[in-house]
């Protein structure tokens, strides 16, 4: 769904369109292995999501399916309707505050100021992953970002930049005077990942700042 049919939607209904609530552990990035509950929105501005579509879409190889609110755990929900079915799959009395990841899609075309304020009043610590074209609300306790070759990316800060690699317009050296925490080279998937992981793990030793991140789920076979 295009990025102003998402803004007008949730406006008129005071909802936020969620594609699908599942707990899992982090696969990616600096806090790969840690429990979390991912809350995928629905919406992306860089691809509509149809494979029509893909073609001539900014972003071309993401696998994700953001499309609608049919999965498991997505719906409608009020900011305080989402905090609580998030607290629902944190398990009781872990002794552990409750970590979501919000993601997409592109999760900054829904996350606002009031829903952060709720997810905190609830408890829950807030992590995003975000392709860094729209502007965060204040109050996020992490923020990775991962930029896609033909986007405009705004958000130049944040604790963890994580690449897609290798992009063509996209090259690691773009980035590496950006003020993030961490920096993340993560090989595409597809066909050619033998060869992309070959080609990352190699940038990572000849320039030891980046730092090479696996899709560890996929290794270990959880979503």
């Amino acid at each position: 769904m295009p990025r102003n049919e998402i803004r007008e939607e949730v406006t008129a209904r005071t909802t936020y369109l969620v594609k699908e609530i599942y707990y899992t552990l982090q696969g990616e990035g600096a806090q790969t292995g840690r429990p979390a509950v991912f809350c995928r929105f629905s919406g992306c501005n860089l691809w509509s999501g149809r494979e029509e579509d893909r073609h001539d879409a900014i972003c071309s190889f993401c696998d994700t399916d953001f499309r609608g609110t049919d999965g498991p755990g997505g719906g409608r929900y009020s900011a305080s309707e989402l905090a609580d079915r998030i607290l629902s799959f944190w398990p009781d009395d872990s002794g552990v505050p409750p970590y979501v990841v919000c993601t997409g899609g592109e999760p900054l075309l829904q996350l606002d100021k009031a829903l952060v304020e709720v997810l905190h009043q609830a408890g829950i610590r807030i992590g995003v992953e975000t392709n860094g074209t729209v502007l965060p609300p204040a109050g996020l306790d992490w923020v990775c970002v991962s930029p896609k070759a033909g986007s405009e990316c705004v958000l130049t800060t944040g604790d963890e930049l994580k690449l897609v690699y290798p992009q063509s317009g996209a090259m690691p050296e773009q980035y590496v005077n950006w003020a993030f925490s961490h920096f993340f080279l993560q090989p595409m998937d597809g066909p050619d990942r033998e060869e992309n992981t070959r080609q990352a793990t190699a940038y990572c030793m000849a320039h030891p700042r980046w730092r090479l991140s696996v899709q560890m789920h996929k290794v270990i076979g959880i979503d």
